[in-house]
């Protein structure tokens, strides 16, 4: 298991890349700009039955991980600081299981998917994402995206980045979870809790698509 001191040494890393990107104006490390290979709204979700081993040996399909009113898919991993947090963010993390408790009482699934092949071997391993479930208490499956298949799929570029389908399996909200992470928001923009309650309550999505922020998926080279 991840020691106190492992923790500390793996956000006191995320504390200098976090503060580099801000010096450098978010660019490098934080912020991806939505591509023509990323899955459009209203889109319907692909590799439904595309089965991922979870960090508990369970295996998954996002088909099975959908709830009445759909499913939501987080790409994590166990070291971004947009994840993880430093001293200058508290990271998405924290978050995940109020997003996950809220999900639930809308009837709405959610899976973290970890699409990091290029440190499957160290950092973003299986028994390294079993421990890091542990520490933080994740109450939803954690899951290994073998060749970032989905991520590919999906278009995914950021740890994290969040795609959310509704009942009918087609995607309603794409990108960040809130814009919590700019120091200069004049307002908390709550953009997945947001469409989770609109989702829920039949309404419709005020923002669908807010631009991802965060690390790299690290894809094999």
């Amino acid at each position: 298991m991840k020691t106190k001191s492992k923790m500390n040494r793996v956000k006191g890393v995320g504390a200098l890349l976090l503060a580099g990107a801000f010096a450098f104006g978010l660019s490098s490390v934080q912020s991806s700009k939505p591509g023509d290979d990323e899955l459009k709204i209203g889109k319907k979700m692909p590799l439904g039955a595309y089965e991922m081993i979870g960090s508990d040996d369970a295996t998954y399909t996002l088909n099975e991980l959908k709830k009445e009113n759909g499913l939501i898919v987080v790409f994590s991993c166990n070291t971004c600081p947009f994840v993880v947090g430093s001293d200058n963010f508290d990271g998405w993390e924290g978050q995940y299981n109020s997003i996950y408790k809220k999900a639930k009482a809308n009837k709405i699934g959610m899976v973290l998917v970890n699409s990091n092949v290029a440190k499957r071997e160290g950092d973003d391993s299986k028994s390294a994402m079993a421990d890091h479930k542990s520490d933080l208490g994740y109450t939803m499956p954690y899951v290994i995206d073998k060749d970032a298949k989905l991520a590919d799929a999906l278009g995914a570029k950021t740890t994290p980045h969040v795609y959310m389908f509704d009942g009918r399996g087609k995607l309603v909200f794409k990108g960040s979870i809130d814009n919590s992470w700019d120091t200069k928001r004049e307002n908390l923009e709550t953009y997945l809790f947001d469409a989770i309650a609109a989702v829920g309550s039949g309404d419709e999505i005020p923002i669908t698509n807010s631009t991802p922020r965060g690390c790299s998926i690290k894809r094999a080279k």
